[in-house]
């Protein structure tokens, strides 16, 4: 009897907690406690990193402290882990994600996403006097990518076969060959192409894209509210130029027309890549 009345007490606890953190990311407990959690990661520059200050920077916390403003609340920023992240915000640990979070429909299952606040694409980026614009042009040319990569699909996919594809280990080797010269082509991210740009301006250029996948803020299902005003932000945001400020100051580039034109919905297909 003992034991069937602890069961009984335990699930009538679960039951009380479940259904006050049913309201834990509501838009007006976020106002009224005047702060927003917000979870990021700090190992992935330079959307999220950990500054010498030992405090998180980055695209990321730009664009929440952005958010934080637009809300009229402090920011207390939580650093999580690409495996933590959703779990934490479906705990209730944080109020919202500006974690890199790529739109997929396997994600949007979980949670309830924004309209994409930033996007990576993923493209063949080379040497200025290469003459190369589409995938057939790769034909009997070389083209480097790291191996086992977003890259290394994307170009192995569209190149003809008489293309040599060399693989390196990691982003620096294949940037190294290119800025080398042992390959006059590679896969890049926008934001390695950013880097390079940054370090050899003038040089290179992109060639064309190979895919794109953007990102947006998350929030647990049903705090319908909170995302609104989200959204409200992410679009003031981008026609302010906040966004492009933000975009400017971590990739070097304005917000991709992808981002700037995407929706939450037309990402979360079967086509979207994950990050």
């Amino acid at each position: 009897m003992k034991f069937l009345k602890t069961v009984a007490t335990a699930a009538l606890t679960v039951g009380a907690l479940m259904a006050g953190h049913a309201q834990a990311t509501t838009l007006d407990q976020v106002e009224k406690a005047g702060v927003l959690k917000v979870g990021m990661l700090v190992d992935f520059p330079p959307f999220g990193l950990m500054g010498t200050s030992g405090k998180p920077e980055g695209y990321d916390a730009d664009t929440a402290k952005a958010l934080a403003d637009y809300l009229g609340t402090k920011i207390e920023i939580v650093p999580v882990t690409g495996p933590n992240r959703i779990p934490y915000l479906l705990s209730g640990q944080v109020d919202v994600l500006v974690a890199s979070l790529g739109i997929t429909p396997e994600r949007a299952k979980r949670v309830d996403f924004s309209r994409p606040y930033a996007g990576i694409e993923i493209m063949v980026y080379g040497k200025k006097e290469e003459k190369v614009s589409k995938p057939a042009d790769l034909s009997g040319g070389s083209v480097g990518v790291v191996r086992a990569s977003t890259q290394d699909a994307g170009v192995t996919k569209v190149a003809p076969d008489d293309t040599t594809i060399r693989r390196f280990d990691d982003d620096a080797a294949a940037v190294q060959a290119l800025l080398s010269g042992q390959v006059p082509l590679i896969g890049v991210s926008n934001v390695v192409a950013a880097q390079i740009a940054k370090a050899a301006p003038g040089r290179f250029d992109e060639k064309f894209p190979l895919s794109s996948q953007v990102q947006g803020i998350a929030v647990e299902p049903g705090a319908d509210k909170l995302l609104a005003k989200i959204n409200a932000f992410v679009g003031s945001a981008m026609k302010d130029g906040t966004m492009d400020k933000i975009s400017q100051q971590w990739l070097a580039t304005d917000i991709p027309d992808f981002v700037r034109n995407g929706s939450a919905e037309e990402a979360a297909t079967p086509k979207s890549a994950s990050n």
